[in-house]
């Protein structure tokens, strides 16, 4: 069965959409915990990171460094933090986490958005590319 994030990619389910190439798509997380929360995923489903072969593992960095960036313009915060979890989403995806404390690298603390929010967000994002 086709994770969320394949759904996703097929168009099948909406995202706040900040960048895609043909390997890789960029997109808000909907439950962040903070302001710009982005992950980073390649089209190609696989569950484990280290699974992905070494193109598309080496692809994913440099397509997550170049949203990292981005998101470091677009979102005051003191760092962008980068973890790679994928427990909740059986698909190889990278957190990008604007981080002002060591908390909103902790999936604890989440924000509260409405859909104007994070429009207004992706949209820093992408000016920002």
């Amino acid at each position: 069965m086709a994770s969320i994030f394949t759904k996703i990619v097929n168009g099948e389910i909406p995202c706040y959409k900040i960048s895609e190439t043909d390997d890789f798509l960029a997109f808000l997380d909907v439950n962040p915990n903070s302001i710009g929360h982005t992950l980073c995923i390649p089209k190609k489903e696989v569950d484990k990171i280290f699974d992905l072969d070494e193109a598309t593992y080496t692809g994913l960095m440099q397509f997550s460094r170049t949203i990292a960036k981005a998101i470091e313009k677009a979102i005051p915060c003191k760092r962008i933090g980068m973890t790679v979890i994928g427990l909740e989403v059986p698909h190889t995806h990278v957190h990008l986490i604007p981080l002002h404390t060591m908390e909103d690298a902790r999936f604890i603390k989440k924000e509260s958005l409405t859909k104007d929010a994070f429009i207004d967000i992706a949209n820093k994002i992408k000016a920002a590319l």
